[in-house]
């Protein structure tokens, strides 16, 4: 099976699909739903907002920390660097999720310090000013990486610089 279609069987009507064939590279979700880039940029622009409606959860209950701890640490930095048009290489995206959380919280931490200054902090208006700055980036193209420009893992032998070859 491939990494584009392990939620169906080889046989499957649904797994015979041309999505590797045209190179979109939309990987099937659950049931068969075709996961595209627009669904991934979606799910991270509408991250933000889905973490400020998880505050509204009465109490320390873990289904409102958990959403905000994950927003707060991943999402400004998925929505700076996934949006690369045609995707993503097997290295580049390994250092993409190595940025994702960095590039995250610098942002949160610039946020922070912003409502600070201005004295406005708290947890609602840090949370959406992340969220909107979320939602905008999302909608753009991510932040060139440096691997992806390379052409990721690609490993070139250089033979001697005298050309004797031994």
């Amino acid at each position: 099976m491939s990494s584009t279609d392990s939620s169906n069987s080889a046989g499957s009507p649904a797994s015979t699909g041309s999505a590797g064939a045209a190179g979109t590279r939309a990987a099937r979700g659950p049931g068969g739903i075709r996961v595209t880039g627009t669904h991934l940029r979606v799910l991270i622009g509408a991250s933000g907002w889905l973490a400020l409606a998880a505050t509204t959860v009465s109490g320390p209950s873990p289904l409102r920390w958990i959403p905000v701890l994950l927003f707060t640490l991943f999402g400004p930095g998925w929505a700076a660097l996934y949006p690369q048009p045609g995707g993503l290489a097997a290295g580049a995206r390994l250092e993409a999720v190595a940025l994702a959380a960095p590039i995250s919280l610098s942002i949160g931490v610039l946020t922070a310090t912003s409502l600070f200054l201005v004295e406005g902090f708290s947890a609602t208006s840090f949370l959406v000013s992340l969220a909107v700055f979320t939602t905008v980036v999302a909608a753009l193209p991510g932040l060139p990486l440096p691997a992806a420009r390379r052409g990721a893992v690609e490993r070139v032998r250089r033979g001697p610089a005298d050309g004797c070859g031994t």
